[in-house]
């Protein structure tokens, strides 16, 4: 148990003496501490096995109070809501993975039905995601084309053409049954295994409680992940924008391969689909802006999606779009339910790797819009527990030829804005979804990849304004507008998943780089006050005679050790090592005069300055989280350098975590008996025993 006895002085001088002693640590056993967790965690019960089942479906515990004359109105708006914009998206998200509009329709069908069950977040909308589903088609892009097929090949126009299908053949294991696969089903295939990996990662994160690595994953890191994959998909959508035929670009620079490709076949451009994207995306983004606009007059916001593809579907079908001008079209949609299937294992191996970034975004954003409108509905989340319902939500509908899902935030934005209460909502979505499954998927036959394609590229426009926000994220901090122009230029330029980990690199990179060249200052003191600041930063502030006051904003580590003294020496101005061989130096060239004798040598100039110019260096320690040995060897050298010149090294407001590394490291001297002189709880309190030092000092020398 340390004691510490500090003394302060009041205003009329008298000093004031107070004890401050440290609690002695409670130590426990390791042994017990396993123990009781194992006790705690591992015991079983029906009162704890309840209590578990409720946990992992929280369905269980809201739903039987659930409150259906206040609520039900609101969740079955919203729900019918997203349930219209679902659909349309779901058609259009198949272009971004690869995929058929069928499996995109069963993935926003089975992820409502999950998360209802599972989730822990009343207002975000679980189900297909742009991001997602880019990153999912790069990975089922890649496998195609190391499987033998052709990219380029469409099955419709291979229809239209040559009056049958001609595709490659490629066979493949599913459990213990080879069977021949083509390219519909091998990517699909794909999809599923990179699904299903994702999903037992996520799991496994939850299990391990590795919920904290979504924090590496800063909001500039993540704005500029999004708006670094928005334009990547709005590139990729360009060739059905103006309906040209180019071959996809893979692996790094995908982006500058593809408009090198837009630009060297813009010649054979489709006349009709240049035109009806025009006229789409002016009609869906006046609509949008109009929605914007009148947002708070409107109760529902307008299905202007939903609106253009009918009207897109008739127009096509009706004009015969396809037949006549060669307008690619979405083609059959069967109704139904596909019979469920194993995700094939053998190709789990070829997507292990791709499935972590998957997993990772895919938490990340989950969590993030949970934990956001939680906080602006007086609610609380369980970031574990999100973390399973998003890991089920790709586990379990990859049995259902699904693929990757995550919460999306325009979805969720509108499912709150429209008076969502509770994840019933998610069930009237997927009812609707399930009612397009059954009866209307056919009906989309006719409708041609360019509307899909604008519909994509108009939800981008909230990615997209991003840009426009640099300007304000630079004056608020220049570091994070660093940090988001790296990761989007990564995102857009290399890739996605190689975007990311670039954005999460550099912002650690940054974070290490702030504590290794961190500010320093030298404090003065406010009036007639006990306090100091930063003599750099305020006016009028006093300075302390022969007392130099130095702060250090950073922990002291092995990384900055060096530049902590570099400061500390131009600061004060004073480098121990050169005032030393400076003074010897001195002391020999006045011995050499003095065996010379009087008069014949010449006058010795003062090197030095007198050795009561400064008397003492108080270093602030308050903004010191911590000292590793690196630190405290830096702090003992400071101390006994100075100490040859009969400077004292002073520490100040260090932390209980600082104090026991000094202890630890040999700082204090022998059992900490030098600690009242080294240590103190306050810049003034060190001041003060300077001068009491120096009075006494200057009594003994009378």
């Amino acid at each position: 148990m340390e004691k510490e006895t500090e003394i302060i002085r009041t205003e009329n001088g008298s000093p004031f003496h107070f004890l401050m002693e440290r609690k002695s640590p409670v130590r426990i056993r390791k042994m017990d501490m396993v123990k009781s967790h194992l006790r705690k965690n591992c015991s079983c019960s029906m009162r704890k096995m309840k209590k578990s089942v409720m946990d992992f479906f929280p369905v269980l515990q809201w739903l039987p109070k659930y409150n259906c004359k206040e609520y039900i109105w609101g969740d079955v708006m919203s729900g019918l809501v997203i349930g219209i914009i679902l659909v349309p998206q779901a058609i259009a998200y198949s272009l971004l993975a690869g995929l058929k509009p069928i499996y995109s329709l069963y993935t926003s069908f089975f992820a409502n039905i999950i998360y209802f069950l599972m989730g822990t977040s009343r207002h975000v909308s679980v189900g297909i995601f742009s991001l997602l589903s880019l990153m999912v088609g790069q990975v089922v892009d890649r496998e195609l084309l190391l499987a033998g097929f052709d990219l380029n090949d469409d099955p419709q126009e291979a229809i239209y053409s040559r009056g049958h299908l001609n595709v490659t053949v490629y066979n493949v294991t599913l459990g213990s049954v080879s069977t021949e696969c083509g390219k519909e089903c091998y990517a699909i295939g794909v999809a599923t295994a990179l699904t299903f990996l994702a999903g037992v990662y996520q799991v496994l994160m939850g299990l391990f409680r590795l919920g904290f690595v979504s924090m590496y994953l800063s909001e500039p890191v993540l704005d500029g992940f999004a708006t670094g994959a928005s334009v990547t998909i709005l590139t990729a959508q360009v060739k059905y924008l103006i309906g040209i035929k180019i071959p996809r670009a893979q692996g790094s620079g995908i982006l500058i391969t593809t408009w090198v490709n837009i630009f060297r076949n813009i010649a054979q451009a489709n006349l009709c689909d240049v035109i009806t994207s025009a006229i789409c995306i002016a009609v869906l983004v006046t609509a949008k802006e109009l929605g914007d606009r009148y947002k708070h007059r409107l109760k529902v916001p307008l299905p202007t999606e939903l609106v253009v593809i009918v009207v897109a579907t008739l127009v096509s079908h009706y004009g015969r779009l396809n037949e006549v001008y060669a307008s690619s079209v979405s083609g059959a949609i069967p109704t139904g339910f596909i019979p469920p299937r194993v995700p094939d294992f053998s190709l789990m191996q070829r997507v292990a790797v791709d499935a972590l970034p998957l997993a990772i975004v895919g938490f990340a954003f989950t969590v993030s819009l949970s934990e956001m409108f939680a906080k602006k509905y007086a609610y609380t989340v369980r970031a574990n527990q999100e973390m399973f319902a998003i890991g089920f939500c790709n586990i379990i509908p990859a049995f259902f030829h699904c693929f990757a899902t995550s919460a999306a935030l325009a979805k969720s934005l509108v499912k709150s804005s429209t008076g969502c209460q509770t994840q019933v909502s998610s069930i009237v979505s997927a009812v609707v979804v399930l009612l397009v499954l059954l009866f209307f998927a056919p009906l989309f036959y006719s409708l041609q990849k360019c509307i899909l394609a604008c519909i994509i590229i108009v939800s981008l426009r909230g990615a997209l304004r991003k840009f426009k926000d640099i300007p304000q994220r630079y004056r608020l901090d220049k570091i994070d507008a660093l940090v988001w122009c790296v990761t989007m230029l990564a995102s857009a330029l290399v890739s996605t998943e190689m975007g990311l980990l670039v954005g999460v690199v550099f912002s650690m990179l940054c974070i290490v780089g702030r504590t290794q060249v961190p500010h320093t200052a030298l404090l003065g003191r406010i009036g007639n006050t006990v306090f100091y600041e930063d003599d750099e930063e305020y006016k009028n502030l006093l300075t302390v005679p022969k007392v130099k006051i130095f702060r250090f904003e950073a922990p002291l580590y092995y990384a900055n050790k060096d530049f902590f003294l570099k400061c500390l020496h131009k600061r004060t101005g004073l480098d121990p090592a050169v005032e030393i061989t400076k003074r010897k130096k001195a002391k020999r060239k006045g011995q050499r005069s003095l065996e010379k004798g009087p008069g014949q040598g010449e006058e010795t100039p003062c090197l030095v300055p007198k050795p009561n110019d400064l008397q003492a260096i108080v270093i602030d320690c308050s903004a010191i989280l911590f000292v590793d040995t690196a630190g405290v060897s830096a702090l003992k050298d400071t101390h006994k350098d100075h100490q040859e010149l009969q400077i004292s090294v002073l520490l100040a407001c260090c932390n209980p975590s600082v104090i026991d590394s000094l202890e630890r490291g040999g700082y204090l001297g022998n059992e900490n008996k030098d600690m009242h002189e080294l240590l103190f709880h306050s810049i003034h309190s060190a001041i003060q025993f300077v001068r009491e030092k120096e009075i006494l000092a200057d009594v003994s020398v009378v």
